[in-house]
Parts: structure tokens; sequence; C-alpha cells
């Protein structure tokens, strides 16, 4: 079948894949962000200079990209997939994050998406973070860990503010056994506060890890 755009339906272009050379322009890419939590800031920063917020309560996160903003037409785009299995999205999604690889430390040795608790996965069919992070897996040729669960079933996020998105997912994740990674790189389709990337860098921190990266599809300038 004729490959699509998957944001107006235009037939790709030769050199194209899953979204149009027009539509790729019309993306809301960020421009300027912190390299250690991924908030959009005016201007470029020095390397390894953090953000204000960051200055204030240091980032855990060795490196933390986020190529988009949470906004028309991806924030539609990305409720689409999750909540209404438009899976057409996937493809789209994963190539976006592809391109955002070269910025990512080199020493990363695991990768994690982020869990979604079983009883919401039933609910859903799917791991959102999961398929975003496929091809990730074999581009990078890293192992996935297996081993981290989601044990409860938190609310939705949205709506919630930094304080209580932190209470929802106090003790939410559980690692079972040992992780043998020293970097991983967690995978998460939107970033808000970051607290449930935040949440899991601590667990695996406790469990021998040394370093936490993060890698999302999308940036919340603001609380949702």
């Amino acid at each position: 079948m004729p490959r699509r755009c998957v944001f107006c339906g235009v037939l790709a272009g030769a050199d194209e894949r899953y979204i149009c050379d027009a539509c790729n322009k019309d993306l809301p890419w960020i421009a300027n962000s912190c390299e250690f939590c991924a908030m959009p800031v005016p201007a470029p920063l020095p390397r390894g200079v953090p953000c204000a917020s960051c200055q204030v309560e240091p980032a855990v996160f060795a490196a933390a990209i986020v190529p988009l903003h949470y906004s028309f037409p991806l924030d539609s785009a990305i409720k689409a997939f999750k909540f209404h299995r438009k899976l057409y999205y996937q493809p789209a999604f994963s190539d976006i994050l592809l391109g955002a690889v070269t910025r990512l430390p080199a020493d990363i040795d695991a990768l994690l998406p982020v869990p979604l608790h079983r009883w919401r996965r039933v609910r859903r069919g799917f791991n959102q973070a999961e398929e975003i992070a496929r091809p990730l897996l074999s581009r990078m040729q890293l192992p996935g860990l297996r081993n981290v669960a989601r044990v409860v079933s938190t609310p939705y996020q949205s709506g919630l503010t930094a304080a209580e998105r932190r209470r929802n997912l106090k003790s939410a994740f559980r690692i079972r056994g040992r992780v043998a990674a020293k970097h991983v790189l967690i995978v998460d389709d939107v970033i808000t506060t970051g607290e449930t990337c935040r949440q899991l860098a601590k667990l695996l921190f406790e469990n021998g890890v040394e370093k936490v990266s993060v890698l999302a599809l999308a940036r919340a300038s603001r609380e949702l």
C-alpha cells in the first residue's frame, strides 16, 4: 500500500517516510531546551549549564532529550494513539525519537520504556512507551529492562500538580531481581513535571544503576 502522512494523509514522497515534509515543518519543534530536564528555554544554554529550575532543584538525569512541545497537532495525535488505538502513529513517533538518538550519551547500556500497570495495559491493549521504543532497541542495539513493573494503578496524572503527582507515584514501581546496567535510558511519550521518570530513576539508583537519562516524544511546558 502507498505510504501516507499520518497527519494530513497525503501520499508520501520518495524521500518521505511517515510524516510529509510540510507537516514535519509544522510540528512544534523545541528550538532550545535544558539538557538535564528538557524544559524549553528562550535561548541556547552553554554545554553543561542547567536551566534556572535545575539550579534550584538539581535534576537527577544525566541527559533529558525531548524534541517536541506537547501542542497541536502532536497532542491530538498522541491522545488518539494512546486512548483510541490509532496505532498507525507509532512508526512516525518512533522515527522522531530515532532522529534524537544522536544527542544521547554514548555510554547508555539499557533501555526502559515507562511501565504501565497490568490492568491499564489490559484495558488499553498495549503500552504506548513500549511501542514507540521498540525500534530504538534494534537501532541502538540495547537490551530492554524487563524486571521493572508498575505495581500501583495510579490515577491519570493529567490535571495534577507536581506535589500531587509525587504523592500519586510514591512506591508505584518495583524492581524484581537485579539490574546489571550502569546507565539506563527511560523512554516515554510525554513529560510534564518529570515526576514519573524521577521516581523510576530513584528506584534504579537504589538498585545499583549509576546514571539515568530520559528520551521522550513531547514536553509539556506547563502542568496539564
